[in-house]
């Protein structure tokens, strides 16, 4: 890394007091953070051809750099011929260092990489200080290579805060530089 370059991680050590005022927050303790990032995708082509949940494996290990976990069917549902443990998916949960690496990624490389990008939504929050994002194809991401996909899908990323509302949430992932409609 450059010398004049900084890290998200540096860049939000930096700015966690302004944070702390801007939220009139009286103890460093309660100022908001990103504890979690968890990358998902779902298929429903996984029911019939296993070999798709091989493909989606790979790709998404490829995009997390670490193990990820295959989900399974919660119910039975009939009209899609899905039976309850039937692998449908797979996830990751980021932490630690792999997870601001892939917020710097995500910000500096994902972003504008996405087809007319006007800037994400404010509006996806869930109430209590987590925001979610989707993406409709994979091939964003630096890591996959277009020649190796065999289909488009998308994912589903969530990123968790410690913060309480989505306010608080809101004002720490714009000082960490989330690009936000206007």
């Amino acid at each position: 890394m450059k010398q004049w370059q900084v890290s998200l991680k540096e860049l939000y050590e930096s700015k966690k007091s302004q944070l702390a005022a801007d939220l009139k927050l009286k103890n460093p303790m309660q100022v908001p953070s990103i504890s979690k990032i968890v990358i998902n995708v779902g298929t429903k082509e996984a029911v019939v051809d296993k070999k798709v949940l091989d493909k989606i494996t790979e790709q998404l290990g490829l995009i997390a750099g670490q193990k990820l976990v295959v989900t399974h069917a919660k119910r039975d549902i009939s009209s899609f011929k899905l039976r309850r443990g039937m692998p449908i998916g797979a996830m990751v949960t980021l932490r630690g260092k792999r997870m601001w690496a892939f917020l710097e990624k995500l910000i500096n490389i994902v972003f504008p990489r996405v087809r007319d990008f006007r800037g994400v939504a404010r509006t996806s929050f869930d109430g209590r200080g987590n925001y979610s994002l989707g993406f409709k194809e994979q091939i964003v991401f630096s890591e996959i290579e277009y020649s190796q996909v065999d289909k488009i899908r998308g994912m589903q990323i969530t990123i968790n805060t410690t913060a309480k509302n989505n306010e608080n949430a809101l004002k720490l992932l714009e000082i960490l530089g989330f690009p936000f409609k206007k």
